[in-house]
Protein backbone atom coordinates (compact mmCIF):
# COMPACT_ATOMS: atom_id res chain seq x y z
CA UNK A 1 0.00 0.00 0.00
CA UNK A 2 1.43 3.44 -0.57
CA UNK A 3 -0.08 6.33 1.31
CA UNK A 4 0.30 10.36 0.41
CA UNK A 5 0.80 13.04 2.49
CA UNK A 6 -1.94 15.26 0.00
CA UNK A 7 -4.89 14.71 -2.22
CA UNK A 8 -4.44 13.00 -5.79
CA UNK A 9 -1.22 11.26 -4.70
CA UNK A 10 0.76 14.38 -4.02
CA UNK A 11 3.07 15.11 -1.82
CA UNK A 12 5.73 12.99 0.20
CA UNK A 13 5.31 9.07 -0.40
CA UNK A 14 5.66 5.96 1.50
CA UNK A 15 4.66 2.52 0.46
CA UNK A 16 4.02 0.00 3.46
CA UNK A 17 3.97 -3.96 3.22
CA UNK A 18 3.32 -4.50 7.14
CA UNK A 19 1.49 -3.41 9.79
CA UNK A 20 2.29 0.11 11.16
CA UNK A 21 1.59 0.89 14.63
CA UNK A 22 2.40 4.18 14.76
CA UNK A 23 1.94 6.46 11.20
CA UNK A 24 3.69 9.37 12.51
CA UNK A 25 6.51 7.80 13.59
CA UNK A 26 7.13 5.58 10.05
CA UNK A 27 5.55 8.52 7.85
CA UNK A 28 6.53 11.73 10.02
CA UNK A 29 2.92 12.77 9.02
CA UNK A 30 0.03 12.27 11.07
CA UNK A 31 -1.90 12.76 8.09
CA UNK A 32 -2.90 10.50 4.67
CA UNK A 33 -4.81 12.82 2.47
CA UNK A 34 -4.92 10.12 -0.43
CA UNK A 35 -3.49 6.14 -1.13
CA UNK A 36 -3.10 3.19 -3.22
CA UNK A 37 -3.99 -0.41 -1.90
CA UNK A 38 -2.04 -2.45 -4.51
CA UNK A 39 -3.55 -5.77 -3.32
CA UNK A 40 -4.81 -7.30 0.08
CA UNK A 41 -6.96 -5.78 2.74
CA UNK A 42 -6.12 -3.53 5.34
CA UNK A 43 -7.73 -1.38 8.21
CA UNK A 44 -6.70 2.28 9.22
CA UNK A 45 -7.00 3.57 12.22
CA UNK A 46 -8.18 6.87 13.75
CA UNK A 47 -5.31 6.91 16.77
CA UNK A 48 -2.18 4.64 17.37
CA UNK A 49 -1.55 1.36 18.63
CA UNK A 50 -4.72 0.38 16.55
CA UNK A 51 -7.34 2.51 18.45
CA UNK A 52 -10.51 4.44 17.26
CA UNK A 53 -12.62 4.51 14.61
CA UNK A 54 -11.61 2.17 12.12
CA UNK A 55 -11.63 2.04 7.87
CA UNK A 56 -11.85 -1.12 5.80
CA UNK A 57 -9.97 -0.15 2.72
CA UNK A 58 -9.91 -2.58 -0.07
CA UNK A 59 -7.56 -2.62 -3.62
CA UNK A 60 -8.43 0.30 -5.69
CA UNK A 61 -7.35 4.42 -5.10
CA UNK A 62 -8.38 6.45 -2.79
CA UNK A 63 -7.49 10.30 -3.78
CA UNK A 64 -8.97 11.81 -0.37
CA UNK A 65 -9.61 10.76 2.51
CA UNK A 66 -13.05 10.68 2.28
CA UNK A 67 -13.44 7.90 -0.29
CA UNK A 68 -12.55 5.43 2.07
CA UNK A 69 -15.38 7.13 4.88
CA UNK A 70 -12.91 9.33 6.89
CA UNK A 71 -14.49 12.39 8.71
CA UNK A 72 -10.58 13.94 8.96
CA UNK A 73 -7.58 12.92 7.21
CA UNK A 74 -5.79 11.91 10.48
CA UNK A 75 -4.69 8.13 10.30
CA UNK A 76 -2.98 6.85 13.33
CA UNK A 77 -1.94 3.25 12.37
CA UNK A 78 -2.86 0.56 9.96
CA UNK A 79 -2.51 -2.98 9.63
CA UNK A 80 -3.09 -5.54 7.02
CA UNK A 81 -6.23 -8.27 7.85
CA UNK A 82 -4.95 -11.48 7.35
CA UNK A 83 -7.84 -13.51 8.27
CA UNK A 84 -11.51 -12.75 7.76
Amino acid sequence: MKIYERPDFGGQMMEFRDDCPSVYDRFRYRDIHSCHVMDGYWTFYEHPNYRGRQYFMRPGEYTRYSDWGGYSSTVGSFRRMRDF
